[in-house]
């Protein structure tokens, strides 16, 4: 990273929209680190903890398309403030009313989904301040925010066996409140606001093949992180008979190894091709996630292996957004609205069939099975992508790009 860069851009709303993303990725996913406490607490068979923690990832998705519209109409740092302001009251009320029933919780979960729609919020701002040929690596500094999910994995089983999950989630509230400050002392407004043009905008890109092949990748690839990040404690827990503490450590480093990655997968596909480097880390993928499903015969070789498959998947999700600006120069913003928000889907479906099919047959291996399946699909679609030429995969009705 050179001099230039720090010169380019505004590195104070870079820095607030990092920390922005940071811990509202970590409140999004609160849920998943404290389901063994709250599924102790409510007597949750294993499909109702599914649900419960994969409802905040499918409200994350949704209210995406809700602060992206924000961020055109009204700024993204406003809408920022806004958002974090929200979840801080609704925490609050949270902590004060103290949820004690199974449908007392998905109020919880919708809310923490405003968190998780911070990703339609931190990168349009950070996006407006730098120019094109930095744009990568701005955006590659704000997504790290996404490793406030180990954060999550990592503190929170810990103050739930000390403190309880309900005291968990007021908590929350104080380092909500520390980067909210910051953030109103640091961001400012990009000069020039990107607006993506609305619904109509939206519409002909859903009419382009190459939009759908990349919003299907990120929905396994991102998928798989969040979701995988938001249920592994209670799958090291139920799995293995881990304690909470141990099973979040399990998960924070896994986790970790997925978020740090991102940027190599960028660059990995900068240097051999966007569709390339997918093909191998989907390989990758399936190997170490048809080994998962098949079994494994030490905890050792499960954590090892997941520490592997969260790798790739942290990398493919770097390498997916190089494609993005190459098949829809004319369309990056809008794109980025609609793949992130079908990444947001696939985190929801995991985490339910992990649940569903542990509820049924009384293990997971065939729901990770399917996982490897859906990461084959994902190799043979980019092995396609790479033969089918350039026009077919990215024309737009209407003749945009």
């Amino acid at each position: 990273m050179d001099r230039a860069f720090f010169k380019s851009g505004h590195l104070p709303t870079l820095i607030a929209a990092f920390l922005y993303f940071d811990i509202s990725f970590m409140v999004w996913v609160l849920l998943g680190p404290l389901g063994i406490a709250i599924s102790h607490a409510l007597h949750l068979n294993a499909s109702q903890k599914g649900l419960l923690v994969a409802t905040p990832v499918l409200a994350g998705a949704g209210f995406r398309v809700v602060l992206g519209a924000c961020v055109d109409l009204f700024g993204a740092r406003r809408t920022a403030i806004v958002a974090q302001i929200v979840v801080i009251a609704g925490l609050m009320v949270t902590w004060f009313l103290a949820p004690s029933s199974y449908g007392a919780m998905f109020p919880v979960a919708l809310l923490l989904g405003v968190a998780g729609a911070s990703f339609a919020v931190a990168l349009p701002l950070v996006s407006g301040w730098y120019p094109p040929q930095y744009q990568g690596t701005a955006l590659g500094i704000a997504g790290a925010g996404n490793s406030g999910t180990a954060l999550a994995a990592l503190i929170a089983p810990v103050l739930a066996v000390k403190l309880g999950w309900v005291n968990v989630l007021g908590l929350a509230v104080l380092p909500l409140l520390l980067v909210l400050i910051v953030f109103v002392m640091l961001a400012k407004e990009p000069p020039k606001r990107r607006v993506s043009g609305g619904l109509r905008a939206w519409l002909p890109l859903l009419h382009a093949r190459g939009a759908w092949t990349l919003m299907g990748i990120y929905a396994v690839t991102f998928g798989g992180f969040v979701g995988l990040a938001s249920f592994l404690t209670i799958y090291f827990n139920d799995q293995y008979g881990l304690g909470p503490a141990t099973a979040g450590f399990c998960t924070a480093v896994i986790v970790f190894a997925g978020s740090f990655v991102r940027p190599l997968g960028g660059a990995l596909a900068d240097r051999i091709g966007g569709t390339r480097a997918l093909s191998i880390l989907f390989a990758a993928a399936c190997i170490v996630y048809l080994s998962i499903g098949l079994g494994l015969p030490s905890f050792l070789l499960a954590l090892l292996a997941f520490f592997v498959g969260m790798m790739a998947l942290g990398l493919a999700n770097g390498a997916l957004f190089q494609l993005v600006p190459t098949w829809f120069p004319n369309s990056v913003g809008i794109l980025t609205g609609l793949v992130g928000m079908s990444g947001g889907i696939g985190g929801f479906c995991l985490p339910v069939l992990l649940g569903t099919i542990r509820h049924a047959t009384g293990g997971y291996g065939a729901a990770f099975l399917l996982f490897a399946a859906f990461t084959f699909l994902g190799l043979l679609t980019c092995l396609a992508s790479r033969a089918r030429p350039a026009a077919a995969r990215n024309a737009v009705s209407g003749g945009q790009a």
